[in-house]
């Protein structure tokens, strides 16, 4: 089965067996009707290829229950429900949707050039990245303020604005720490579950 419909299945049965708010049903459509579960989930870093977006979000949402359990217990329902962890790590990605186009490019291999295919951006609504995300998905459903927080800040100091000299992702962690968990759900299925390079 072709990795981009496995991984479609997968979300959709997170998606539909925890996510039951306002909205979610149109939200839905919406990203059937976008290339979300086509898309990669970079250029040429993690997950870039056919369905690489859907499949980081999964890997990111099962890291995130992992990170939670580890640090609040088997009861971690109590603190948190399972619907906001699924909200914030099947969808902290959205603002990837409709974000990058196919292309090619001439390669140099065993002495000829080739054109080979490959990602690039084009972003037709350049609004940042997790910031993007929040503004996509509040067109559909209400956010919590911690579900907000943690897709705005997701990318922890990868975000430009942190890399500018903002300080706010470190102030949302230290008052959010499911914020910060978030974040490090983000990193380690990065790096730890999904493959880099071309």
């Amino acid at each position: 089965m072709d990795e981009s419909v496995e991984a479609k299945e997968e979300f959709l049965e997170i998606y539909y067996d925890k996510i039951e708010r306002d909205g979610a049903d149109k939200l839905l459509e919406w990203l059937e009707r976008s290339d979300f579960f086509t898309a990669p989930a970079s250029t040429k870093r993690h997950s870039a290829y056919r369905g690489g977006l859907c499949r980081h979000s999964i890997n990111v949402y099962k890291r995130f229950v992992k990170l939670i359990e580890g640090e609040f217990g088997a009861n971690w329902e109590e603190k948190i429900s399972p619907e906001s962890v699924a909200i914030m790590g099947l969808l902290h990605d959205v603002c990837k949707v409709d974000f990058y186009v196919e292309d090619v490019k001439n390669v140099k291999i065993d002495g000829k050039w080739e054109q080979r295919p490959y990602y690039k951006v084009e972003d037709n609504l350049p609004y940042g990245h997790g910031e993007k995300s929040v503004y996509i998905l509040s067109a559909f459903m209400k956010l919590t303020r911690e579900e907000a927080l943690a897709i705005n800040w997701h990318m922890g100091e990868f975000d430009p604005r942190v890399r500018g000299g903002s300080f706010s992702a470190a102030e949302v962690f230290y008052r959010y720490p499911i914020c910060f968990l978030m974040h490090l759900a983000d990193l380690t299925a990065t790096y730890l579950d999904e493959q880099c390079g071309e």
